[in-house]
């Protein structure tokens, strides 16, 4: 068993010193004299507010609405802990600020609620949303976070995401892509299967599907779904397959891609010996995947194997995804993050992956040799490049799909112009030379 990276003691230590929590806020303009002060506030700040009131989408211009996100929970399905009280949830809000700030430099702030009745988040969801750029819903609990998203974004005209649903979507998405490419398999051709029919589980299902994969096996607790089930909830039905299977045993055999969203040591050696040939195994449960890697490979040294883990090859991590969505929603003032913009975010980094890898990338994972090939199939969280092209990638689709506020006349040579916009961003904030060998 691995030492642990840090005792309980420096946890708390970390939160509470210098100061509590690891968000703040900082003032952008200078309040130098009594006249700036006479501009930030009263009664210059009238000015804009006049504008803002003919215009709102000159919110985008004169506030931080442009870069800002709230990241919302009510703390029912908090990491690996279940149901918190709400403000006990804080710590990993917070902590998705930092993200938020670190890989994409978007400003947010968590909203944590004392409300769990699904139609009353929504509601405070749509009262709220006049200040965000985005709303980013995080840990509420499957199935009512189903349709709090799908109800909020209904009422919003700023992107509402859940990333718990589709941040593993997206990336494993990516992985997918990435294996056929060194398989020379098509996705049209693959027999999927999806271990977990909760939040994560059906959002892959639903982002596989769009891309184009059409034979999927999904299972729950109780085994596959299918149709001689009659305990499906209304989300697992649209999901039922006519087939005979009765154990996840029974539905691995022959998989090409095995995706876990599920609970730790639920896959026997014996069921790994059934994949296919060169199989993708995507175990993503946290802390302890749903099998370990080094026995998977044990019975089945072809496999590719990929966790949610950083201390296994291929790390299927969300810090990949959400905040470059984000990025490339708040850049161009999207209405939502739709398929579109998703599928964007998963080709761009698989496209990354195949890109020789700077080395200072490298010098972040201990020297590593990462090359595009079986442990090396999605870019780490630490290349920077992927800020650039992902962030690029959605809001480019955000632009041909019609959910853009902003209005561009060519969209290859705004892109052409956002991109480098990124790439100045990077060099200027973190000293990062896009080009990098």
């Amino acid at each position: 068993m691995s030492k642990p990276m840090f005792t309980k003691e420096e946890a708390l230590e970390y939160h509470a010193k210098p100061v509590p929590g690891k968000i703040a806020i900082e003032v952008t303009k200078p309040v130098r004299d009594s006249r700036d002060l006479s501009i930030a506030y009263s009664p210059g700040v009238a000015v804009p507010c006049l504008e803002i009131d003919k215009d709102e989408n000159l919110a985008y211009e004169y506030t931080n609405k442009a870069n800002l996100v709230a990241v919302v929970s009510d703390s029912t399905a908090v990491l690996g802990l279940g149901t918190l009280k709400p403000v006990a949830g804080k710590p990993v809000m917070e902590g998705k600020a930092v993200l938020f700030k670190k890989f994409a430099f978007i400003d947010s702030y968590d909203i944590m609620l004392k409300e769990r009745d699904p139609e009353k988040i929504v509601e405070i969801v749509e009262a709220i949303s006049p200040t965000f750029g985005g709303i980013n819903l995080e840990d509420i609990k499957a199935p009512k976070c189903f349709d709090i998203e799908k109800d909020a974004q209904a009422r919003c005209d700023i992107p509402v995401f859940h990333d718990d649903q589709h941040g593993t979507a997206i990336i494993s998405s990516a992985a997918i892509i990435n294996w056929c490419k060194l398989e020379g398999k098509k996705l049209e051709d693959l027999r999927v299967v999806v271990i977990g029919a909760g939040a994560a589980g059906l959002a892959a299902a639903e982002m596989y599907k769009a891309l184009g994969i059409k034979n999927m096996v999904l299972t729950d607790s109780r085994g596959p779904v299918t149709t001689k089930r009659d305990d499906l909830n209304k989300y697992k039905q649209p999901w039922a397959i006519d087939e005979d299977l009765e154990t996840l045993a029974d539905a691995l055999k022959g998989a090409d891609v095995v995706v876990g969203n599920s609970v730790a040591d639920c896959i026997t050696q014996e069921m790994v010996k059934t994949l296919a040939p060169n199989a993708l195994l995507l175990t993503l449960a946290n802390p302890d995947p749903e099998i370990k890697p080094e026995l998977a490979l044990e019975v089945r040294p072809d496999l590719y194997i990929g966790t949610g883990r950083s201390d296994y090859p291929n790390q299927v991590n969300n810090v990949l995804g959400f905040p470059f969505i984000f990025r490339g929603a708040l850049d161009t003032h999207a209405k939502a993050v739709n398929m579109e913009m998703k599928i964007a975010a998963a080709k761009a980094l698989a496209d990354l992956a195949e890109k020789p890898v700077p080395q200072y990338v490298k010098d972040a994972y201990n020297g590593a040799d990462l090359k595009f090939g079986k442990d090396y199939i999605l870019p780490k969280p630490f290349d920077r490049r992927v800020f650039v092209d992902e962030s690029v990638a959605v809001a480019r689709a955000a632009l041909e799909s019609g959910v853009a506020r902003i209005k561009v006349d060519n969209i290859d040579k705004w892109v052409e112009g956002y991109k480098q916009h990124l790439i100045n961003m990077l060099k200027e904030k973190e000293g990062i030379d896009y080009e990098a060998k």
